[in-house]
């Protein structure tokens, strides 16, 4: 480094020093945030709940719905789902993206609820109106597919439904998080309770939806059971708007997305430039940011070269670079490293999503062949309401983990949490599960409960860990990628469900042991596609065991780098 360069970053750094002195009167004459926490919290919960009340009791039976109604073979409705459910999942980036961007998180909530009110009631009236579904068939007439325009009409309800959980999903918790202080005791306490409050409405929604609403779609009728999750999403809508006055607004101030831009376009431009010392790196950090202080570290390093200050490299009064797209600072790329340390953590779960997604589709189409009565009555029980045993094993084990095995992990390790977020997303059970031979229809329901239940404990182990892992492993600014990184492991689960679903049907419609994922599930081979499903878990245990000991947590600081690596300072 010449002499030259040296100068200007000694200068860059003094008018840094300089203006972080100025805003400090600055931040004392700003207006104070009146944070209404409790009372906020009655019209946040109330929308939450009724929202999952309207979402999940149409996501819990449409793989019936689309079968018995809508008249559409089993595989080409678990296809629509999985693309359904994937859409859904992905489009939350685009949420996150523009409600940090442009709209924030209150205005972002309202239209998506609204958006979802208008989908779930488009949806209802291809139930009410004869017209927008094919005709009823009986068990021995040739049913008739939908048509094109009404296969458009149910599309425009999904696409708005898409909408709407796009933006609600990455939203909501952080909104709620948004009403309490996080800088007080109480106010962190608020933010844990209002957490778990998130949880439990969640439970409540799934049990009400998968019981009550399912019976009444399957039983008695579909245009009622339709009309009723649509009747709790207005009542959503309501709640929401009746809490405006109160509610804490976060405006939008730039997306994260566009910081991990500048990083990567910054050091591909600087990437002919040697690496250098930490010493010359461009470490400004704003006045108000809400982010935690990153270490520097030495993984991808190639990255650092975009924070290297260069003649070009000017710096405005207030200490940001002129052009952001040349030089970033050291706590941005550190910021992105976080972001790509956790694709492959990201990548796992994507199997993992594509294992256990069978439980919401394809466990529903082999609940529908299964002998589901009970009692003397011969009471049957609705193919959906099945997965009501996924939550109960998950709601078990999740208080016999925190109650029981936490404890004693506690005094083996001597962690707080027992083990790490990784050791427990590591612990999940290898799923597909297939106990019976012979056909399906000869089959109890009751056969489908253990594989559901491993189900559960996989979800108490790894889905919740997950949630937990990228919440805590981004920094402050990208929480709402974080939101949305779950969900997108869950598209592209989703999507490569879809996936595996189509291949293994064309590739063995003509196979000597016959087709796997027949129509009719007695002549199937159901059971060979569990092995699939449970070998391809298997080979994910043993790559994200080596991606996992690679893995370097948020905040761990290299050996090599001292803390005084990272304060700037003045050059001679």
């Amino acid at each position: 480094m010449d002499k030259e360069e040296m100068e200007s970053i000694s200068i860059s750094y003094e008018k840094i020093v300089q203006i972080k002195d100025e805003t400090k009167d600055q931040e004392n004459d700003e207006p104070q945030v009146n944070y209404r926490g409790i009372k906020a919290m009655p019209y946040i919960i109330g929308n939450e709940t009724f929202e999952k009340l309207g979402s999940m009791g149409l996501l819990g039976n449409l793989m019936v719905y689309l079968t018995t109604v809508f008249n559409m073979q089993g595989t080409e409705a678990t296809t629509i789902m999985s693309a359904f459910n994937g859409t859904t999942n992905l489009a939350t980036l685009v949420g996150a993206y523009l409600s940090d961007t442009y709209f924030g998180r209150y205005k972002t909530l309202g239209f998506a609820s609204i958006a979802s009110f208008v989908g779930l009631l488009v949806i209802d009236l291809t139930a009410i109106v004869n017209w927008l579904h094919p005709p009823m068939c009986g068990p021995k007439e040739v049913c008739t597919g939908p048509t094109s325009f009404q296969l458009f009409v149910l599309c425009c309800g999904f696409a708005l439904m898409v909408i709407g959980a796009g933006g609600i999903r990455p939203c909501n918790m952080a909104f709620g998080a948004d009403q309490f202080n996080p800088n007080t005791e109480s106010g962190k306490r608020g933010i844990n309770s209002f957490v778990n409050w998130y949880f439990i409405t969640l439970t409540f929604a799934q049990m009400v939806s998968l019981t009550l609403i399912v019976y009444i779609q399957t039983n008695i009728s579909w245009s009622i059971g339709l009309a009723i999750p649509a009747i709790f999403m207005f009542i959503s809508c309501i709640v929401f708007f009746m809490g405006s006055k109160i509610y804490v607004k976060v405006k939008a101030e730039g997306s994260p997305i566009t910081s991990v831009l500048r990083v990567l376009v910054a050091a591909f431009k600087k990437r002919h430039l040697p690496q250098q010392l930490s010493l010359s790196l461009f470490n400004y950090v704003p006045p108000k940011t809400i982010s935690s202080k990153l270490p520097h570290t030495k993984q991808f390093s190639c990255l650092d070269k975009s924070a290297v200050m260069t003649e070009e490299d000017k710096i405005n009064p207030d200490g940001t670079p002129m052009k952001p797209w040349n030089l970033c600072s050291l706590q941005q790329v550190e910021a992105v490293k976080c972001l790509i340390r956790v694709l492959p953590i990201w990548a796992c779960g994507v199997i993992y999503t594509a294992a256990t997604a069978q439980q919401h589709q394809f466990i529903v189409f082999q609940a529908m062949q299964c002998d589901r009565r009970i009692g003397k009555n011969n009471f049957m029980i609705p193919p959906a309401t099945y997965v009501v045993f996924v939550m109960l094993s998950c709601t078990i084990f999740l208080t016999i983990y925190d109650r029981i095995i936490v404890p004693q992990l506690r005094k083996i390790t001597g962690k707080e949490a027992g083990i790490t977020l990784l050791q427990r997303i590591g612990c999940e059970p290898t799923v597909g599960f297939q106990p019976h031979r012979g056909p399906i229809s000869s089959m109890s329901g009751f056969w489908l409960i253990p594989q559901l239940t491993l189900n559960g404990i996989a979800e108490a182990l790894t889905s919740v860990a997950l949630v937990e892992f990228y919440y805590k492993e981004f920094p402050e600014n990208m929480k709402s990628i974080g939101g949305s990184f779950y969900c997108m492991g869950m598209a592209a689960g989703s999507y490569f469900y879809g996936f595996l679903i189509i291949m293994a049907k064309k590739t063995t419609l003509h196979s000597a042991t016959g087709a796997w994922l027949s129509e009719d599930l007695n002549k199937g081979k159901l059971d060979y596609f569990y092995y699939l499903l449970a070998a391809l878990s298997a080979v994910n245990a043993l790559v994200f065991l080596v991606c996992s000991n690679w893995y370097k947590y948020k905040g761990t600081q290299d050996n090599e780098t001292s803390s005084t690596e990272m304060e700037p300072k003045q050059m001679d």
